[in-house]
């Protein structure tokens, strides 16, 4: 029982700090490498709300608006010149996320700090008892991917970014602003990854690399699940059971490299992801 309730609370937590990342490739085909600092900034935000001994669940809107101006600054002055380059934009956000980090070590120190969790102690699931907040997070993820769909795919806004999606140059001829469903939708996948932070920090300590680890996996996630939200909830589900399965039997550090493993394996057989089919 404890081995199901790892793997759906781990699929969820792939899914929460990977959607950000999502948000932004899936319009943009821009992978943001500075999601990883966002991830970061979010816990920090975390870090702050339990310094000031306020309600931990106060870290959640100050996370998403850190996130949110991080976003519009970074896509204004770094990714709006570099949306014909991708590789660019690739490098250009890489060293964001180092300037990100250094500004985090100057402000907090190197320091491994805690924070509060906003829901104590541990439930009874089928006689186990296991964390409340980590099984919190199963509902969030869903939530999470309900409303992302439903915005994607049952709005104005999303008909729009489908457009400009599948033909900037049509769209654009359509009379759609292209530039601002970008600068929206960067926006929007920054604040996610910033709120991702927040939400997974009680999991784990605060420092000024945490993101990294968190950024390999998404990154990996997202080249295999294309630009669907439904799509990614299924692979990290199958990904995070693989990772679990391995961790508990054969080995924590072999666990820790499972997603890429696989993800690089998935590429080698289907160099599109599931994107198509």
């Amino acid at each position: 029982m404890v081995l199901a309730l790892d793997i759906l609370t781990t699929a969820a937590v792939l899914f929460i700090v990977t959607a950000g990342l999502m948000m932004i490739f899936g319009v943009m085909k821009i992978v943001n490498f500075a999601h990883g600092a966002l991830l970061t900034l979010g816990a920090y935000a975390s870090f702050v709300v339990t310094q000031l001994k306020l309600d931990p669940w106060l870290g959640a809107p100050l996370a998403l608006a850190v996130g949110v101006v991080v976003g519009m600054l970074v896509e204004q002055a770094i990714v709006r010149p570099l949306y014909k380059r991708p590789l660019d934009a690739i490098l250009a956000t890489w060293g964001l996320g180092i300037v990100i980090g250094q500004l985090i070590v100057m402000a907090f120190g190197r320091e491994v700090q805690f924070v509060e969790t906003p829901v104590k102690g541990a439930v009874s699931v089928a006689g186990v008892e296991y964390s409340a907040y980590r099984l919190l997070l199963v509902p969030v993820a869903l939530a999470l991917c309900a409303l992302l769909t439903a915005l994607l795919g049952g709005t104005r806004f999303g008909v729009k970014t489908r457009a400009v999606i599948m033909n900037e140059d049509l769209a654009r001829g359509l009379g759609i602003h292209s530039g601002r469903i970008r600068f929206v939708t960067f926006s929007l996948g920054a604040a996610l990854g910033s709120l991702a932070g927040m939400l997974i920090t009680p999991l784990s300590s605060v420092d000024p690399d945490m993101g990294l680890p968190y950024l390999v996996n998404a990154f990996m996630l997202v080249m295999v699940a294309g630009h669907s939200m439904a799509r990614l909830l299924v692979t990290c589900a199958v990904f995070g059971a693989c990772q679990v399965l391995v961790s508990t039997f054969v080995s924590p550090v072999l666990g820790g490299v499972t997603i890429a493993v696989l993800a690089a394996l998935t590429l080698r057989v289907r160099p599109q992801g599931f994107s198509h089919g």
